[in-house]
Parts: structure tokens; C-alpha cells; sequence
């Protein structure tokens, strides 16, 4: 393969592509250079795997640690599994390119993306989206591509093409857009609930942006580009698919429009049968067995016909319902009774149990990416059991699958979640799905938000979501093209359309935002008109939800853990971890409650049991209060010198008390009047600057009757005014202070 580089300039830096000089050997390579991040992109088809009826493509993205100058944790010193943002990456690439294989090709399929260089600046997820479109499109593998990948942020109003971390940090819109040359393909992102129109003109503004990269990419294919191979999708003979189309269509029909599910399955599998039992009849049986496998798929393409054209000419669905209407809602609320919140939300056939439990910073996920280690403390966890969908699979963990509906249920959600220094809690939420019919992520949505409500989080607003098809007859370009926009979609919807479009968000705006599509791509009309239709459902929605439970639960669940936040100085904290963490170890045996030490000298103390929590607090202040002049303090005298007493007021601080403060009287030996160990009660006098504290006695006692009361009167007036301890006959002040003892 010959050697080409070709750059497009985005957001003021080039975008770099080449292939040629490495992975030669792969079917088709790109490698992207984007500042100083660098990911390598490979694509190789096989040979058709034999007696399969999918499409077995594998995308796969990882990073490398010393990408990022960094060596891997762990035992093995080696990278292992793909963590979450790797697999999410991953259907990124996966999800736009999918679609553009063509019909009935089964052959093999591997894009592996590579990050061999991260400068921590520039994301490397678009990136590698993009080069996979490029390594494809150059490639002999049949693909009818290209798309580019870009990442939109709108940041202080200003929409930004390939925003760096920083940008995005800072962004009220961030979306990930899939285009091609004529048509938006794929959508993934967030937003502070931002209006629809809005979220058109970013939709918009990603495909402007997209198309310079798409003529690279179409140079690539000019300068270096493979002949594809040809590929002919095997079809039924005309006169046997006649008959399939003659013997199945009318009850396919039938079957359709029975309103519950697993009926409505059966009457397929039914016809199914029958189809099989006549078609054997009059073919034969080695004839059908030779073409057993295409009837098979040819009874799901007449599936495919007979329902679409149903919508677009009846306008109505398989359900019964019209374009726009919800399916029956039931929203409960508290129905797990040690959980910290709990909801059950059903829409139709899809029910989620949802709970949410609070906890406290210690209960934070860390997360180790090539940027940094950062910490989360939202988290929505989506599970989805086989038996929500009466099947029966071994459970091997959470798949890709159950790992991208809980990222976009956690995106609709997490900019609604207070701030930490309101609401100072770990929060996590989990989506059990125990039954499915379609839109069962936003279901998990729903339940996610009445699960938050009724754990008493103060949400800042309720979020609902509602998954849009799209069913169409023709290019959507053409004026006789016949179009249908649903309203919460079935599974056989979402199998059977062009699109599955889900959008969350408040009564204000979208907070977050999916969309994958069959066809060719989505106008701005059709787009408008998805999401306009989107809000009215997602409205009514929000509405049903908030007719359960109107707002937060003003308590937490008794089960919840109590956080009482305190502020102590920085240089204080080492008196509350204390040698070793001997201290806090010891109040947290004491109380049994979970206690946070921050940098910034916040302390948060969390325990479901509230007296543990004042015993706790009560002991911090005891060790972090520090003295105040004038005021008085029961402490132990802890030295003893001919100049006075070294008395701790305060744990691990002591003061002095002068041997001219201890009486009114000339006290000739310090010993006459306290020895260590005694209880004395004594009075701040005065703090110096390098933290000297000086203590009387003297003061607290009462004066002497006649004119030596007066005078002990006047000589401590007199001392105070001059700020020093009042003298004594025959002696002086022969000692310092101390303050907090290190």
C-alpha cells in the first residue's frame, strides 16, 4: 500500500490521517493524529462464518497506558478487561458503522482501534470513530461509507467542532455526531437541559463540521483505496419468495395486531409452522431443507412488510395506538422497605424496578483513565436478566449492551444531581429491568428519578425519557415518500423501523440525547419533528410520574446515613487522624460512624444512627476548638516549674498559668498551691502570635476584704492595661507559654 497523509484544520490545529507506513498487513488501516494524541485504527474481514443469521462485526477500542506515560496497576503489570469508557467507546464505532455493511453479509468483520498516544488535551473517542470510517472506506471490504465522527460542545454560547477536555469541562451541550455526506447517522451526548432547537442547531453545526473530513477521507480512498469486493446477497428464488409472500402475509398481519406480546409471538411462531408445513408440501422436503435457511429469512423480510406498510397506510400501530400516544403508565414509590429509595415503573409491557442508595465519599468509584484518575460520585447501573424477556441465558455479568443504557440513564440524570456541597452524599442508582417490550433504559430513567425523589435526594429537577421510531417508504428526500414518527416505540418497533431515537430531559430541556439509525440518515425536518413530538411525550411522561410523588421526600430513609459536614482548619486535621491514624480509628470505634477527612479541612460524619453522629462531632470539636480570650476552661496542670504551671485546657494544648496569676496572695512555691495532675479552673488572659497562651486563676476567685482587695484590684487592672500579668511582690515573670503541643 502506498504511503499518504492527508490533514483538514479543526478548531485551529490539523487533523492528520495516514496509512500506508503502519499495520500493512491488515485489510485497512488509518492512523489519526489530533494534536498530540494518536490512535491507530485497523479493519479485516474474513471469510462468511457458515450456518449463522447475523452479522458477526467486532469493534474493539483500547488504550494503551503508556500512551499516556503510564504504567498499569494491579499484579500483572498489563492491561486487562476494557473498562467502561473503552466499551462505550467501542459502541461508538460500532453503532454508525453497523448499518453500512451491506444486507445479508456475514462474513467475519474486526475494527480494532488502538490509542498509542494520549497528550491529555484532545478526546481519542472521535478519533477513532473517524479513522475506522477511514480504514473501512480504504479498504476492499464491502462498506458504503465514508462518515466522520465529531464531538460538538457549546461552551458560553459558542458552539465548538473537536472541543478538548477542558472545553468540554466547561459545556452546557456535548454531543457525539456520526455524519455522512448527506445525512446525520448516529447521536450520543448531554446537555443542561438545553431547548430542541438548540440541540438542531448543534446537530447541524456537527455535520457542517463533519463534511471537510469526509472529503479526506474520500482522497484516502481516490489516492490508495482497494477495489471492493463484490458481494451478492443469496435470495430466495422469485417463484418460492411468491410464495411465502402468498402463504404467510395474512396471518403474519393477524398475529401482529394481538396486543400482548408473548401472544402475539406465538401467533408468529404459529405461522411459522404452518408456513413450513405447507411450503414442504409443495416444494419438497430436500427442496426445503436446501433453502430452509433463506425461507427463514424471508419470513422475517414479509414481518418487515407487511407491519410497515400497516403504519403507513392504516396510521396506526400494531398496539392499536396512534402515532403519539403513551402506553399505559403505573408509577410505585417505596416499594422496597430497607432499600434507601425505591420505585417500580411500568410503561406498557416494560416494567424496571429501580433503587437508589446514598453513602458517603468513602463509597466514591475511582476511575483510572489515561487523563488521571478522577472519582464519580453518581452512578446508574443498568441490569437486564433473561427472564425480563422470558428467555433463559447464563448470567456472565453485564454485557455492552447493559453497560451503554446505564451510561445514557446515568447521563440523563447527573446534571440534575445536587452539588456536593448541598447534598454531600455518594449516590447510586440500579435499574433492575423485569420486563422488556421496548425502551426499558428509558423506563430505567423514570424509575431512576421517582427512586431519587423518594430517597429524599433534592433533585434540582424530575427527568423522564421516551424512545422515538421512525418508519418510513422511501428516501426522505422525495416528496412521495410516506413517513411515521412513533411515540414510545415497542421492540417489534424498534426491530422492525428505521430509527431508534430516545431523548430524556426535564419539562425545561433535553438532558440527554441517543440515536441510531437503519436508513440513510435524518433531515433537519424530520429531526424537528422527532424531537417536538418527543417533548409532548416526555411532558405527559413527567406529569404521570410526579402525580405519584410531586417532589423529594423533605427526610431520608432511617436507613440512610446521616452527614453532618464541619469546617476545621487544614493544620488541624492532623488532630483528628492523629500518629498513625490512631485517632479517628478511635472515634470511629467509639461511635461506630464513617467519618471523611478532606484536604480543606472539611469533615464530614455519616451514621444512620444520630446520637453516634453528635458523640462523633463532639469529640472532633473537643480536639479542633481552640482557646479564646476571656474565656474559661476546666484544665489539668501537666508541669509544674518555679515560674508557674503548665495547664491543658484543651486536648493537647496548654497555656501557662504565671505564679503571679495563681492568687491574690504572694504565692512563694507553686507547689503550695497545685501539683500535676490537679483540676484547675483558669481563665484565657491572652494568645500571642506564635500561638503563647497565658492563663489566671486569680481572676475567677474572689477578692480579699478591705483595702488589700482594692489594691489586688488595681494591680490587675493596671497589668491588663499594660498587657502583661499583674506583678507580684518580690518576683517577675520567669517564664514563657505554649500553645497546641506538636
Amino acid at each position: 500500500m502506498s504511503f499518504v497523509r492527508e490533514s483538514v484544520m479543526l478548531n485551529g490545529q490539523p487533523l492528520v490521517f495516514e496509512t500506508g507506513r503502519l499495520a500493512k498487513q491488515a485489510h485497512g488501516s488509518a492512523l489519526v493524529t489530533y494534536g498530540e494524541s494518536v490512535v491507530l485504527v485497523t479493519a479485516v474481514s474474513g471469510d462468511e462464518r457458515p450456518g449463522i443469521d447475523f452479522f458477526p462485526l467486532t469493534c474493539d477500542y483500547v488504550e494503551k497506558t503508556f500512551a499516556a506515560g503510564k504504567i498499569p496497576g494491579g499484579f500483572f503489570k498489563r492491561e486487562g478487561r476494557q473498562r467502561d469508557d473503552e466499551i462505550l467507546t467501542s459502541r461508538l464505532i460500532d453503532r454508525p458503522c453497523r448499518p453500512l455493511f451491506p444486507e445479508g453479509f456475514r462474513n467475519d468483520t474486526q475494527i480494532i482501534a488502538t490509542v498509542l498516544s494520549s497528550d491529555k488535551i484532545n478526546p481519542t473517542d472521535v478519533l477513532a470513530m473517524t479513522a475506522a470510517s477511514a480504514a473501512l472506506h480504504i479498504s476492499e471490504i464491502p462498506w458504503a461509507g465514508p462518515i466522520a465522527g465529531v464531538r460538538v460542545a457549546r461552551v458560553d454560547g459558542e458552539l465548538i467542532a473537536y472541543p478538548t477536555f477542558e472545553q468540554h469541562a466547561k459545556s452546557d451541550i456535548d454531543l457525539v455526531v456520526a455524519c455522512s455526506r448527506d445525512a446525520i447517522v448516529m447521536v450520543e451526548g448531554g446537555a443542561a437541559e438545553a431547548s430542541e432547537a438548540d440541540i438542531i442547531d448543534a446537530l447541524m453545526f456537527a455535520h457542517a463540521a463533519a463534511q471537510p473530513i469526509v472529503d479526506l477521507i474520500e482522497r484516502m480512498r481516490a489516492a490508495v483505496g482497494k477495489p471492493k469486493r463484490t458481494f451478492e446477497k443469496k435470495a430466495l428464488p422469485a417463484e418460492v419468495a411468491a410464495r411465502v409472500k402468498e402463504l404467510c402475509d395474512r396471518d403474519i398481519m393477524a398475529a401482529s395486531l394481538i396486543k400482548d406480546k408473548k401472544a402475539r409471538y406465538d401467533g408468529y411462531k404459529a405461522t411459522k409452522a404452518r408456513l413450513v408445513e405447507a411450503l414442504t408440501a409443495q416444494i419438497g422436503a430436500q427442496r426445503y431443507t436446501e433453502l430452509e435457511k433463506l425461507v427463514k429469512e424471508e419470513f422475517e423480510e414479509r414481518k418487515y412488510h407487511v407491519v410497515r406498510d400497516y403504519v403507513l397506510s392504516e396510521r396506526k400501530r400494531i398496539d392499536g395506538r396512534d402515532m403519539k400516544t403513551i402506553r399505559p403508565i403505573v408509577c410505585e414509590v417505596g416499594i422496597l422497605p430497607r432499600t434507601h429509595g425505591s420505585s417500580l415503573f411500568q410503561r406498557g409491557e416494560t416494567q424496571a424496578a429501580v433503587a437508589a442508595t446514598l453513602g458517603t465519599s468513602s463509597d466514591e468509584q475511582k476511575i483510572d483513565a489515561l487523563t488521571g484518575e478522577r472519582w464519580k460520585r453518581f452512578m446508574l447501573h443498568y441490569n437486564f436478566p433473561p427472564f425480563s424477556t422470558g428467555e433463559t441465558k447464563p448470567l456472565r455479568g453485564p454485557g455492552r449492551r447493559e453497560i451503554g443504557h446505564g451510561a445514557l440513564a446515568e447521563r440523563a440524570l447527573i446534571r440534575m444531581i445536587p452539588d456536593e456541597d448541598r447534598f454531600p452524599y455518594t449516590i447510586r442508582v440500579v435499574s433492575e429491568i423485569l420486563e422488556s417490550n421496548g425502551s426499558s433504559s428509558m423506563a430505567s430513567v423514570c424509575g431512576g428519578t421517582l427512586s431519587l425523589m423518594d430517597a429524599g435526594v433534592p433533585i434540582k429537577a424530575p427527568v423522564a425519557g421516551i424512545a422515538m421510531g421512525l418508519i418510513s417508504d422511501g428516501p426522505l428526500t422525495d416528496a412521495k415518500t410516506r413517513t411515521a414518527i412513533l411515540s414510545d416505540i415497542l421492540g417489534d418497533e424498534d426491530h422492525l423501523g428505521d430509527m431508534d431515537f430516545k431523548v430524556c430531559g426535564t419539562r425545561k430541556g433535553v438532558t440527554a440525547i441517543q440515536m441510531d439509525i437503519k436508513i440513510a440518515g435524518l433531515s433537519r425536518e424530520v429531526l424537528t419533528q422527532a424531537l417536538d413530538q418527543a417533548r409532548e411525550g416526555r411532558v405527559f411522561i413527567l406529569d404521570r410520574m410526579l402525580s405519584t410523588l410531586g417532589q423529594a421526600r423533605t427526610d431520608l430513609s432511617k436507613w440512610a446515613p446521616r452527614i453532618t459536614q464541619i469546617k476545621v482548619k487544614p493544620d488541624q486535621i492532623r488532630l483528628i487522624i492523629g500518629p498513625g491514624g490512631k485517632t479517628i480509628k478511635g472515634i470511629i470505634d467509639q461511635t461506630g460512624v464513617a467519618i471523611d477527612v478532606e484536604d480543606d479541612g472539611t469533615v464530614n460524619v455519616a451514621s444512620a444512627d444520630s446520637d453516634a453522629v453528635k458523640k462523633a462531632l463532639d469529640i472532633i470539636k473537643g480536639l479542633t476548638t481552640e482557646p479564646e480570650v476571656g474565656a474559661t476552661y476546666k484544665g489539668t496542670v501537666t508541669r509544674v516549674a518555679d515560674f508557674g504551671a503548665f495547664i491543658e485546657i484543651m486536648p493537647g494544648t496548654d497555656g501557662l498559668l504565671h505564679v503571679s496569676e495563681m492568687a491574690h496572695h504572694r504565692v512563694e512555691k507553686v507547689t503550695d498551691e497545685m501539683k500535676e495532675g490537679d483540676s484547675v479552673e483558669v481563665k484565657v488572659i491572652s494568645m500571642d502570635r506564635d500561638g503563647k497562651i497565658r492563663l489566671t486563676r486569680r481572676e475567677l476567685m474572689p477578692l480579699p476584704e478591705g483595702p488589700e482587695g482594692e489594691r489586688a484590684k488595681q494591680r490587675i487592672q493596671q497589668a491588663r492595661e499594660a498587657g502583661a500579668p499583674a506583678p507580684r511582690s518580690g518576683g517577675g515573670d520567669r517564664g514563657g507559654s505554649r500553645g497546641p503541643r506538636r
